[in-house]
């Protein structure tokens, strides 16, 4: 299926209209099943409706360990612990609180258990009922609320985390392909090394967005029983592209020597724009779900370099330079021959892909 702009907008009024939907639904069953607190049941359906069905999965079962760990605590403690007074009361909600606070700090997963902590100790205040019955009302609102999410996150405009996440691999590879010129630019004419390390950064940031999209697409294949492939074989070739921009950008902070620029720096151009262009490409094919197409233009570039390198050691002409700008340009060597073979894997991953 092919992912084009208007799928990326139209997935945030779809949000919209899911929250909405899971908000009125619950409200409209939990008054026909009779739900105590029905406020609570709508504001978890609300929270747990998420952008996509991986995410959604997620949430609801992060919330749910925190709730049940939370009411179960808090219902036990406030079951032997008098709170008759308002001292006492206070002495009840530190002791029921402490460590459910510890325990959502040692663990993400249960950052909603010191919230329900209070609402089963201070629930019984407002409407006078026992703390078990406080408690027990909580589960099954959280039940009614996160039950009704991800039906709704299913059925209604569904957004597939994988689908986002190939979406996300794109942006990477499109973040990748607009830093080579800049990045390439900088054996050629002095550059900030805080530019480069912002480059890295950008590339860095559109991976980390992309590992959490493929989290979520773990979930999301796991709670429906689904037999699509996993996402962690292009995950693994991303990173290493992301390694080798690292390794070329390290390259990059010193120029090349004078005497090698006019020989090196056209076939190094060459070689950033055939492989920007070479990346958008494969952004193109993961989300049209296709095999990328072969780069003779990238494949002629890596060549012409080489043969320029070995043209100038040929020459003599790297025996005049220092041993360390000799290490530099046999590096830079070494980090583009790996680009190349890693370039290869990606494009086999995203052939995978389109399989």
């Amino acid at each position: 299926m092919e992912i084009g702009p208007l799928s990326r907008h139209r997935a945030k009024l779809a949000l919209g209209a899911r929250i909405t939907i899971a908000a009125v639904a619950t409200l409209g069953i939990g008054h026909l099943l009779g739900t105590p607190m029905i406020l609570w049941a709508v504001l978890t359906a609300v929270i747990l409706t998420q952008m996509s069905v991986g995410r959604s999965v997620k949430a609801t079962i992060d919330y749910s360990f925190g709730t049940l760990g939370g009411a179960i605590y808090a219902g036990l403690v406030s079951n032997f612990v008098p709170g008759a007074n308002e001292l006492a009361l206070l002495g009840l909600l530190g002791l029921a609180i402490a460590p459910l606070a510890l325990l959502s700090a040692l663990s993400p997963r249960f950052s909603v258990a010191p919230a329900t902590g209070v609402i089963v100790v201070l629930a019984p205040t407002i409407t006078h009922v026992t703390a078990f019955h406080s408690a027990y009302d909580r589960v099954l609102e959280v039940a009614l609320g996160g039950a009704v999410a991800l039906v709704v996150s299913h059925l209604v405009f569904p957004a597939r985390a994988r689908l986002l996440a190939l979406v996300a691999a794109a942006d990477m590879l499109e973040v990748m392909a607009k830093a080579l010129p800049l990045l390439f630019s900088a054996f050629a004419r002095p550059r900030d090394p805080e530019t480069i390390r912002d480059l890295q950064r950008g590339v860095g940031d559109a991976f980390a967005r992309l590992d959490k999209m493929e989290q979520e697409a773990r979930h999301e294949r796991i709670a429906f029983l689904n037999a699509e492939n996993d996402l962690a074989p292009l995950l693994r070739a991303l990173l290493r592209m992301r390694h080798d921009l690292v390794m070329i950008g390290r390259a990059a902070v010193i120029p090349l020597p004078e005497t090698l620029r006019p020989r090196l720096e056209a076939p190094l151009a060459t070689i950033a724009e055939a492989a920007a262009a070479h990346l958008l490409d494969g952004g193109a094919a993961l989300t049209a779900a296709r095999a990328p197409a072969a780069s003779a233009p990238l494949e002629a570039a890596f060549d012409a370099y080489a043969q320029e390198i070995g043209a100038l050691r040929a020459e003599g002409a790297l025996r005049s330079l220092p041993v360390e700008r000799v290490e530099h340009i046999f590096a830079l060597g070494f980090a583009l021959e790996q680009w190349r073979g890693d370039l290869d894997e990606l494009d086999r991953r995203i052939a995978e892909r389109a399989r």
